[in-house]
């Protein structure tokens, strides 16, 4: 038996994910995000699969790892481009094969898709730990740079 088990993330799931999602920010980016806003748009996405969806790793009955998909549509490749995204492991649990298998129960999951080309995430610049993880994983640098302007959160759902 594997020492994970990955499977769909669910409602009940919420607060862990959104937990999580808050960890992330602090630790890859030193930001404090919104508890409420943060479970908000992961209740969003968990009631609409056609924003994304989140998978966990689970240790027993305990969530110990997550990554999520959302998607962009590629006119030039006719098919959506799967981006890897809110990617967390407990610390406890690091440096075990949970990315690992999160990763590649993704991409398992995009390659038996035939609408789906590729996947691609973005890493910080300076996070060097996580961009030989992605390598040794098969993926490769982008010739694109990431651009950005984004808003200032208001209390209303996005459309």
């Amino acid at each position: 038996m594997p020492p994970f088990v990955i499977r769909p993330a669910t409602s009940t799931d919420t607060a862990t994910v959104a937990d999580f999602n808050l960890r992330i920010a602090a630790e890859t980016e030193d930001t404090s995000l919104d508890r409420d806003l943060v479970t908000r748009g992961v209740e969003a996405l968990l009631t609409n699969a056609s924003r994304g969806r989140y998978y966990v790793a689970c240790a027993g009955q305990e969530i110990v790892g997550q990554i999520m998909h959302t998607r962009e549509w590629s006119d030039w490749r006719n098919g959506d481009v799967w981006w890897i995204q809110s990617v967390y492991v407990r610390r406890d649990h690091r440096r075990r094969g949970v990315f690992r298998m999160l990763h590649d129960h993704l991409k398992t999951l995009a390659r038996a898709d035939p609408g789906v080309v590729g996947l691609r995430l973005y890493v910080d610049a300076d996070n060097r730990v996580a961009q030989t993880t992605y390598e040794r994983l098969g993926m490769t640098a982008a010739r694109y740079r990431i651009m950005e302007d984004l808003f200032a959160p208001d209390a209303g759902p996005a459309e």
